[in-house]
């Protein structure tokens, strides 16, 4: 048994199905955001992370490979958080403060260690103030609030 495994107890369907179901509405909520701000080729530029620039000319099989990368991002999201909140159950129960918080963690975690060892084409290039308080602001209430939320209502 590994040291992680024996420091939190897990009740495996008991960490499932909010690492589900707060991956799957962060996912979804994320991405839709992205849709409205950035338009609908949101998920080849998620996809450049993996293909380089060469994903801006791919087709829909690209589309549909940032899309699962997306989720894929969203869900080991919300497992660090519902397995942090397994070990520290405070996390879950103020969800309104925690999750925010996290989010901005999420947030600047994609920024500073994702996208700077991914392929993605932009990286490295400042970010304007407007940009960043709406990205923070997305990640608090869209992202954080509801894995933290899912980890509370779904944990028990």
């Amino acid at each position: 048994m590994n040291t992680i495994a024996a420091a939190v107890p897990i009740n495996r369907p008991r960490i499932v199905r909010p690492i589900a179901v707060g991956g799957a509405i962060a996912g979804t909520l994320d991405l839709i955001s992205a849709f409205i701000t950035y338009g609908w080729g949101v998920p080849k530029g998620i996809a450049s992370g993996a293909l380089g620039t060469s994903a801006f000319q791919g087709g829909i099989g690209t589309w549909f490979l940032g899309v699962v990368l997306h989720y894929t991002i969203a869900f080991g999201a919300a497992a660090v958080f519902c397995l942090a909140a397994a070990w520290l159950p405070a996390l879950a129960r103020r969800f309104w403060v925690t999750g925010p918080l996290y989010g901005i963690v999420v947030y600047f975690f994609m920024q500073r260690v994702v996208l700077p060892l991914s392929a993605f084409p932009f990286k490295g290039q400042s970010t304007p103030l407007p940009a960043l308080v709406q990205g923070v602001a997305v990640h608090m209430i869209l992202i954080g609030l509801p894995m933290a939320f899912s980890a509370r209502r779904f944990s028990r």
